[in-house]
């Protein structure tokens, strides 16, 4: 077997540079836990960006990941499969929406959303032909797509990629008023992160939500809710909405959806407004696929056996009330977030992020920043409550 230090270098000659990772290579996983090519153990408090929310290789996804494999694991859309109805079923009575659109990964999903919303507005809200609006807000990240990083303040993410995509409109994010006051008679959507979880685990004020529903169903707008990072337990709540109440017309789901094995995403909403599309609208050769369709069945399903949601948020409110305990120490300035979505950021005279995630990866603890002085804590859910002990006592003797 190479060495990690040849499996970064052959990386690095041959890869295209648009990550910055840690130099670790993980060459196996089981649960919280990855192992590099040298046998060395690492707490993992990333999960793939949320992706492993069920845990590395849970024994039910990869059984039914392998069971699938060995029958049938792409039709293409051309013919109907056995798995996708009853995946279909699954997610839509977990959400409670009515009919869903599967796709591969979250930004395909944001672009279908993104579709379905401006065809509903030429179709059901009359809006001119071509000036269909979508108002998103400021630091948001929904993928990186042309069409996506249109609508990104991050410049980095558009710089060197113009010309970009028209019609959408950019307001802060957290703020009721600004969304009330962009709103025009050609605004179809409102497109938002219920949390920012790439700007840094950003969480808006309390009842935000709320507003922005009534907000929405005032003017005829939809409110689509992208909680391809927040949703399937994240946050203490199998969905994020939950936390205040409400529910969005669209909702966009990725990530965990197949408990970080393969990529799925699905876009859920009405039948109204799902319903504008017809047979050659839109497509994906490998979108509801059955083995991503199997997969995503058994990991929904080990969301709820196994209470994830309630197990993020009962593990979540201690380990965040750890962190709070390190702000007396001059480091840390502020922890945010909810359930097993954490973040610390670090005071200015701390340094940078980055600096500190290599010093917890030096004593077996996986974690990544997110701009400069910030660091994202966001584990499995499975993760066992001694694990996460150990865990802080790693970020007391670095953060505190």
């Amino acid at each position: 077997m190479s060495s990690s230090q040849e499996i970064i270098e052959i990386t690095e000659k041959y890869g295209a540079n648009n990550y910055h990772p840690l130099p670790v290579v993980i060459s196996r996983a089981a649960g919280a836990w990855v192992w590099d090519c040298e046998g060395k153990k690492y707490l993992d408090f990333l999960s793939a960006y949320s992706a492993v929310n069920q845990g590395h290789c849970h024994p039910a996804i990869i059984r039914a990941l392998s069971e699938q494999a060995g029958r049938v694991t792409l039709t293409s859309r051309a013919f109907h499969n056995d798995q996708l109805g009853p995946f279909l079923e699954q997610v839509c009575e977990l959400s409670g929406m009515e009919m869903a659109l599967p796709m591969n990964t979250g930004a395909e999903a944001v672009e279908t959303a993104v579709k379905a919303v401006r065809k509903w507005g030429y179709l059901k809200k009359k809006v001119r032909p071509d000036k269909a609006e979508i108002i998103c807000c400021n630091e948001n990240f929904h993928g990186r797509t042309t069409t996506v990083i249109s609508f990104s303040s991050e410049q980095q993410y558009r710089q060197g990629f113009g010309p970009y995509t028209p019609g959408f409109k950019l307001i802060p994010f957290g703020e009721a008023a600004a969304l009330e006051s962009a709103i025009g008679p050609d605004t179809v959507a409102f497109l938002v992160e219920p949390i920012q979880g790439e700007a840094g685990v950003v969480v808006p004020p309390g009842g935000y939500l709320q507003k922005v529903r009534e907000i929405c169903s005032r003017n005829n707008v939809l409110m689509v809710l992208d909680e391809i990072q927040t949703g399937l337990g994240r946050t203490g709540k199998m969905f994020c909405f939950e936390h205040e109440g409400i529910r969005p017309d669209v909702l966009v789901l990725g990530k965990a959806i197949s408990g970080g094995v393969l990529p799925v995403s699905v876009v859920l909403s009405s039948k109204e407004i799902l319903g504008v599309f017809q047979p050659g609208d839109h497509g994906s050769t490998f979108g509801g696929c059955p083995l991503g369709a199997a997969v995503a069945r058994a990991a929904l399903g080990v969301l709820v056996e196994e209470r994830l949601a309630e197990r993020a948020a009962e593990l979540g409110g201690r380990f965040r009330a750890r962190l709070e305990s390190l702000i007396t120490g001059g480091k840390v300035e502020v922890v945010r977030g909810k359930g097993l979505l954490l973040a610390v950021v670090l005071a200015k005279s701390a340094g940078g992020a980055r600096d500190y995630c290599e010093k917890l990866m030096n004593k077996g603890l996986l974690c990544k920043e997110t701009h400069d002085n910030i660091i994202r804590f966001a584990p499995p859910l499975t993760i066992e409550e001694k694990d996460l002990d150990w865990a802080f006592e790693q970020i007391k003797q670095v953060l505190g």
